[in-house]
């Protein structure tokens, strides 16, 4: 992405402008003067933390290494691994916390790289980096190890991971920084023993693929045996993107379980409760599903929960789920939705935005992810 490339070093100097940085994102700007806990960061505030992970990420020999296009979407990575920590850093029993700043991270990165214009794909795999950063560094105590660098294989790359890592513990000043730089070397041990430190791991379907990440415990190498009897697709997408002219276009006659129908069919106001329209939505679904006749879920669906609740209901009934993910640039979606006669008010819109999570392969049996930019009518 352009921005980053002109400010991310490069040979033969490698000379970093921080200042140049600092200038052009505020979010850098606000890093500036956020306490941490000097047990595991005695370098200062966390702008200092991130420019001495920056400078040790530019000296790493294998990230100089690496095609521009990944230096570039490492250097981003690096930049916003800790852009959470000005909202998530509390003093609690006289220690400073930063507790979930990487989950905040994760949705604080989306944003930013979709206001700047990031492509989705570039932009999810720098996002799939900051929510995991702190993995290589605590590798050997997660029981959960496996799962997650089967998940980064599929959305980033772990080789990438530990970089990351590598750059995050290089640019601390505490007494266990060797401890944690062991740590990712152990979990590169790892990934390359699974034969998912620079690949993607081989699913042997899409049906087993979804299935690992629904059961706790399950052999990755397990070939599910695919007894899907309908299709459900969930939508997904910012009010504005045009999922109503979508859906008219790519599935016509299909029955659609629309949460927005349903909220005029029983006089519901979308500030009001929703538990009546969620309740008629889960009967009708429930109601295709037993037929075992495809519908579309059509909702906003912006967060991995809201989905997971339509998804585990196909799972239960034996549906094949797609996920159909929109997408539009923010000035489109800001005009396509104050521009509808039941516009979203902005200040529940813009809630919506904060918990955005983009859709991904471990969620469905097929994510699609299409940019309605381009498209000139919308409802």
């Amino acid at each position: 992405m352009r921005v980053f490339d002109r400010l991310c070093p490069s040979g033969p100097d490698w000379d970093l402008d921080w200042d140049a940085i600092c200038e052009r994102f505020a979010w850098v700007r606000a890093m500036a003067g956020v306490g941490q806990d000097p047990r595991h960061h005695a370098e200062g505030d966390v702008a200092e933390h991130t420019r001495l992970a920056v400078l040790a990420l530019v000296g790493l020999p294998g990230w100089r290494a690496c095609p521009r296009e990944r230096q570039v979407r490492l250097f981003a990575a690096v930049l916003l691994h800790d852009v959470a920590k000005p909202d998530c850093t509390r003093v609690e029993d006289g220690h400073v916390h930063a507790r979930g700043h990487a989950r905040r991270g994760d949705l604080l990165a989306r944003r930013i790289l979709w206001e700047l214009g990031a492509p989705p794909g570039w932009r999810e795999q720098v996002a799939a980096l900051v929510a995991h950063h702190q993995v290589p560094l605590r590798a050997m105590d997660r029981p959960d190890l496996e799962r997650i660098v089967l998940r980064v294989s599929l959305l980033a790359a772990n080789d990438d991971l530990a970089l990351l890592a590598e750059a995050d513990a290089r640019g601390r000043v505490c007494a266990d920084a060797d401890a944690l730089l062991e740590q990712v070397g152990l979990f590169r041990e790892y990934c390359a023993e699974l034969g998912v430190l620079d690949a993607a791991w081989p699913f042997a379907s899409d049906h087993a693929r979804f299935m690992y990440f629904r059961t706790p415990g399950r052999d990755p190498g397990y070939a599910a045996f695919d007894d899907t009897r309908s299709v459900v697709t969930v939508m997904s997408g910012l009010p504005g993107v045009g999922k109503d002219t979508w859906l008219a276009a790519n599935r016509p006659g299909a029955p659609v379980v629309s949460l927005d129908e349903l909220r005029g069919r029983l006089g519901v106001a979308p500030t009001a409760d929703q538990g009546p329209v969620v309740a008629a939505a889960y009967a009708r679904a429930r109601e295709l599903l037993r037929a075992g006749q495809p519908f579309v879920w059509n909702a906003t669906n912006v967060s991995r929960q809201q989905r997971d609740l339509c998804v585990g209901l196909a799972a239960s009934y034996r549906a094949r789920v797609e996920i159909v993910a929109l997408e539009a640039p923010p000035p489109v979606v800001r005009a396509r939705n104050s521009g509808r006669d039941a516009a979203v008010p902005q200040a529940a819109w813009e809630r919506m935005l904060g918990r955005w999570q983009a859709p991904d392969v471990t969620e469905a049996h097929a994510v699609h992810r299409i940019d309605t930019g381009m498209m000139d009518h919308f409802t």
